[in-house]
């Protein structure tokens, strides 16, 4: 998950680097990146007083605050990542991240766990009308089925990237949420993830976990931590939230015939974020539409006639194109990438054969 300025889910960044680096890697950090331990301290009452605010119980924040340290790590990790544009518009060919997000690992890793969950994610996909190997290619895209959650403790990063202050609002907000969390009876030590924020199996934010978290086999609990049923519900709950469309495929692979007539297939709606996301998808048409013009199926089977779908050419004309269902904007919702969504819907194919 991408953290974005989102409407339902912040997904972050997964970058799993051990929060530990030593005394000196602390103190050139600290150097390069001009925060300090004491700066921290100093901004924390701030932020209880938020918390205060908010509703969490002063017993959490008793407990909490006390043990809250500064990672000079997430500050590092943070400004490391994009700020804005890019010297670059071109984009990157789809192939290479298909074969590290769709390989056999993740496809035969992810049809036993399809088949040890069979029933469960029967039940899941019936309950919250979502295809259910879309949520097993969702949870082995994000972590792997669970081998990389990240390490870093949660409420440390979160409270370090709102003393920062390069997205203060954000940061602030999901670390109350985390204490939100723990005033839900999560225990502290559960909450480790990546250092963006995001935890368990789906990688959610605290503020998700808060909205969409799920039990799904019914214990009583929404651990998305260790319980496989929980995570899966938590996350096609997530997805039902989204819009999902039931008994409707995400996309299917197509062929653009040579000579095709792209004029007049641009979008007419400027998406409300993610805009160079969604400006490279054409404007909306059946499926019947499309077949009429000569697209030719790469894939199973065509999505109903009647279905809308758009056309995206990931590598550009002349090779594998996809038609995509509303559906696909969906998984768009989880994470804003035409890759990531593209590399989960082939992985949930590829799952569920």
């Amino acid at each position: 998950m991408r953290i974005l300025v989102h409407s339902a889910i912040a997904a972050a960044a997964l970058t799993f680097a051990l929060p530990g680096c030593g005394n000196a890697a602390t103190t050139v950090a600290t150097q390069e990146t001009g925060y300090t331990a004491s700066g921290f301290q100093a901004y924390l009452p701030e932020l209880r007083a938020l918390a205060l605010s908010q509703g969490v119980s002063r017993a959490t924040i008793d407990q909490v605050f006390p043990t809250l340290e500064f990672s000079a790590r997430t500050i590092q990790l943070d400004q490391a990542q994009p700020g804005g544009t890019s010297g670059s518009t071109a984009t990157p060919p789809f192939a290479p991240y298909r074969e590290r997000h769709v390989n056999p690992t993740l496809i035969s890793g992810g049809a036993r766990r399809y088949q040890q969950n069979y029933s469960r994610l029967q039940d899941i996909g019936r309950r919250y009308g979502v295809t259910p190997s879309v949520l097993v290619a969702i949870w082995g895209h994000e972590t792997s089925y669970g081998a990389v959650t990240g390490n870093f403790d949660l409420l440390n990063s979160l409270a370090t990237l709102a003393y920062e202050g390069r997205r203060r609002e954000l940061f602030a907000s999901e670390f109350v949420a985390a204490l939100k969390m723990i005033d839900r009876g999560v225990s502290r030590s559960q909450l480790k993830g990546s250092w963006a924020g995001a935890t368990g199996y789906p990688q959610f934010l605290p503020s998700v976990y808060l909205r969409v978290a799920a039990d799904g086999d019914g214990d009583g609990r929404k651990d998305i931590w260790n319980n496989q049923a929980d995570a899966l519900a938590s996350i096609a709950n997530y997805l039902s939230n989204a819009g999902w469309k039931p008994n409707t495929p995400w996309g299917v692979a197509v062929r653009v015939p040579a000579g095709f007539d792209r004029s007049g297939l641009r979008a007419r709606v400027t998406a409300p974020r993610c805009q160079r996301v969604h400006e490279r998808h054409s404007r909306w048409l059946t499926v019947g539409e499309w077949r009429r013009m000569g697209l030719i199926l790469e894939g199973s089977r065509w999505p109903r006639d009647s279905e809308l779908a758009s056309l995206l050419e990931p590598d550009g004309p002349g090779q594998t194109a996809y038609l995509l269902t509303t559906n696909y904007r969906t998984i768009l919702d989880y994470n804003c990438s035409n890759f990531y969504a593209l590399s989960v819907g082939l992985l949930a194919d590829a799952v569920a054969r």
